[in-house]
């Protein structure tokens, strides 16, 4: 029997409980993150620092409102995170939800970045209008489900023959995440802001709309003039280059890794403590 009345026993007891609980939170928050659910928490964040200070300085009105919030909040969060929770519960099912690749992490970059180019190149010769969207952080689930699922290796081919004009699935956006094409024919949200110049097309201002909503890398290839342009964080970039492409899609891929690493470095962290 240790002070205070807790033996060996209880504190073990204890030690498990605050470890599985501590678990279940790290599988959860990397089931969400890289969503945008992981957005909605913040703002969950706020009202509950709200709510605490609306106690602290007792205003009253305010308390009533972030109560009926905190009361209502999990309804709220079922119905805001549901195609999340669908899809993290498809990833448990099929056990691929912390798979490892074989491949270093810079080769599958660098080659998916010279499929990516190579597609681009032999579309924009040939006049091919093209609109390829490549996940960031903020998740695209949700214009994924818009298209057709086909979860297949990104190669310069397959991409290619996506956009090749009068099969079924040229018309509309084509996905990637993870270095995989994930799906095509997607429908993205246009964008309505009145900047936008009137002589570029759909194919533009749907690269526009992802690109303010997402913080997702978009490029169009423009059939009418062959040129290649590139949208990120609401901002166009047109007509550019090979180079200027290259770095702009090193730069987002990179970054992605960071935030993969990120998490299999905690992972580590945490095989090691257990």
């Amino acid at each position: 029997m240790l002070d205070g009345g807790l033996d060996l026993i209880d504190l073990l007891r204890i030690g498990v409980d605050i470890a599985l609980v501590w678990y279940v939170f790290y599988k959860l928050m990397m089931l969400i993150r890289g969503t945008k659910a992981i957005q909605l928490l913040k703002g969950i964040a706020v009202v509950l620092l709200v709510w605490g200070l609306s106690i602290a300085f007792d205003l009253q009105t305010l308390q009533w409102l972030t109560n009926q919030a905190i009361i209502w909040g999990f309804l709220a969060i079922i119905i805001l995170f549901q195609p999340e929770l669908r899809r993290a519960l498809e990833q448990l099912g099929r056990g691929n939800l912390f798979s490892r690749s074989s491949k270093s992490e810079e080769e599958k970059i660098g080659n998916n970045i010279d499929a990516i180019i190579q597609s681009c190149n032999y579309m924009a010769k040939r006049r091919i209008g093209a609109l390829i969207t490549i996940e960031g952080e903020t998740g695209v689930g949700e214009y994924m489900e818009t298209g057709i699922p086909i979860e297949g290796n990104l190669t310069h081919q397959l991409l290619t023959n996506i956009f090749t004009p009068n099969t079924p699935l040229h018309d509309g956006a084509v996905i990637i995440k993870d270095g995989m094409i994930m799906s095509a024919a997607c429908y993205l949200p246009l964008s309505e802001s009145p900047f936008i110049s009137k002589e570029l097309g759909t194919r533009h201002r749907a690269a526009m709309g992802i690109s303010e909503v997402t913080d997702a890398l978009t490029i169009v290839v423009s059939e009418e003039t062959g040129s290649i342009s590139c949208t990120k964080n609401g901002e166009l970039h047109r007509d550019i280059n090979e180079e200027t492409l290259r770095q702009m899609l090193n730069t987002h891929l990179s970054l992605i890794e960071e935030t993969s690493d990120d998490k299999k470095s905690w992972k580590r962290r945490e095989n090691d403590n257990g």
